[in-house]
């Protein structure tokens, strides 16, 4: 298990160019919005994750650390699939909370800022975490391949909770609520193949997403993916 908290998440995402179109509305929110952020104590960026070797022979179930996870996805067309990596990655409780005082105060285009913030900065976070999990993999000689998310095509969202317990959530602060919902709200969770000559997937999370051709994120990848 490896956890990670207090680095320093908003000074990429503070110097990466507005996405979408821009203008100079958009420009002093986003602004404004990073001023916010910058307050003391708002983003308490952490992420926690453990790899999980598999109990059994890969099958549409994978068991591993006492649960089960039906992600048949995961399952490669080549190689051997020997484990998993579950994470969980959060910006604390402060952000959320922000966001709600803004729309109080009625300031609402202001926390809508706020909120795509916070959404740039967590998805920042996981690819660190990403990037830490792949690199343990190598460290074992291991690669990784694929990404699931609860509540995604490929993993129903009632794998939350056995996701958490396998990342170790609690120890970054991270719990399960009602519906699935995960507290702090700004927090996601993931799982990746581990193994041995695993392939590049074919297939991504977001491909049966009806929103795919607008989603920042997407974007956001596919440049990462590009540079």
């Amino acid at each position: 298990m490896r956890t990670a908290r207090g680095f320093d998440i908003l000074r990429a995402v503070a110097t990466a160019p507005l996405r979408g179109r821009p203008s100079p509305v958009r420009e002093r929110l986003r602004q404004k919005a990073l001023a916010v952020a910058r307050e003391p104590g708002l983003v308490d960026a952490a992420y926690s994750y453990c790899i999980v070797p598999l109990e059994i022979p890969a099958a549409d179930w994978l068991h591993a650390g006492g649960e089960r996870l039906h992600a048949p996805w995961l399952l490669p067309e080549s190689g051997t699939l020997t484990a998993i990596a579950c994470a969980v990655c959060t910006l604390g409780p402060a952000f959320e909370q922000r966001i709600s005082e803004l729309f109080a105060a009625r300031q609402a285009s202001l926390a809508m800022a706020l909120d795509e913030l916070s959404n740039e900065l967590l998805f920042a976070v996981s690819r660190r975490a990403q990037d830490r999990m792949l690199a343990d993999a190598v460290r074992r000689k291991l690669c990784m391949a694929g990404e699931l998310r609860p509540g995604d095509p490929g993993l129903a969202l009632d794998a939350q909770a056995a996701v958490l317990r396998l990342a170790q959530a609690e120890n970054i602060g991270v719990s399960l609520g009602s519906g699935g919902l995960m507290h702090p709200v700004k927090s996601c969770s993931m799982v990746m193949g581990i193994g041995i000559d695993l392939p590049p997937v074919q297939w991504s999370r977001c491909d049966q997403c009806p929103t795919r051709d607008k989603c920042r994120v997407v974007e956001r990848a596919a440049a990462a993916a590009a540079s």
